[in-house]
């Protein structure tokens, strides 16, 4: 038996079927890892078990875990997708749940993020109240990039109205410390999304005239200076920079 695995369910006091339900497998599929030691989840899942039970995939798996190291740039790669919404919620409810400082939403809309993950408003004033540092970068809806990809896309939710999604719910937050908004202007913000939580990030480059959820996701994790991570994370802050600040949105530094 994976003596590991039962011993980490149990210091998080969680049993087989939370644990399933937390990261989208089935309760028999947990059940078989705990059963046999040498069944290991694929890589991706092991990293959201382990992130859910606060422990190392390693220490889990350490044999699978062991096979699979990476000693390229590559190993800052966690997961792909081919497209986003293949990306588990869980995934990210882990990765917002478990940022303390940094947590950047460089989405040109990002207005799946409140359909997707109910309640996130007041998770994320919680998070501005603990001390984490909370950045939106939209789009302008009024700006003619917008309108062109409106063209483009040919959708009956708009890209201008999907941002407005967005503002509608920062606006509903009311003046939050910590909480910021600015606008971009930037073609390179629209044609790729990136979402920051401390040191990990979800990069999506859009691709043609699909929508944010038809093109791939990308989750990187930081393991060294100047890495695919870094290189994300400052294209961010370059953008950000640059971006003009939305008067909706109070509390900004």
């Amino acid at each position: 038996m994976n003596q590991a695995l039962r011993d980490a369910l149990a210091e998080a006091g969680m049993t087989a079927t939370s644990l399933a339900r937390r990261v989208d497998v089935a309760v028999k599929t947990v059940e078989r890892w705990l059963a046999d030691a040498g069944r290991a989840p694929h890589p991706d899942t092991r990293m959201r078990v382990a992130e859910v039970l606060g422990v190392s995939a390693e220490s889990l798996w350490p044999q699978a875990v062991k096979s699979a190291i990476k000693l390229g740039h590559d190993r800052e790669i966690v997961a792909t997708y081919p497209f986003r919404n293949l990306c588990p919620t869980s995934v990210w409810a882990g990765l917002l749940d478990g940022a303390r400082k940094r947590i950047t939403m460089a989405g040109y809309t990002s207005y799946f993020l409140w359909q997707d993950h109910p309640r996130i408003a007041d998770r994320l004033k919680a998070k501005a109240a603990a001390g984490c540092e909370i950045r939106f970068l939209l789009g302008d809806p009024d700006a003619e990039m917008t309108r062109q990809r409106e063209e483009l896309e040919g959708v009956p939710l708009t890209v201008s109205t999907r941002i407005q999604i967005t503002l509608d719910q920062l606006a509903k937050m009311g003046p939050t410390p910590g909480v910021e908004a600015r606008f971009s202007d930037s073609p390179a913000h629209l044609s790729q999304s990136v979402f920051v939580f401390d040191d990990q990030l979800l990069y999506t480059p859009h691709i043609g005239d699909g929508l944010g959820h038809e093109s791939p996701l990308f989750h990187l994790r930081r393991l060294e200076d100047d890495g695919l991570y870094d290189r994300f994370a400052q294209h961010v802050d370059v953008l950000w920079g640059r971006g003009r600040p939305v008067p909706i949105v109070g509390g900004g530094s």
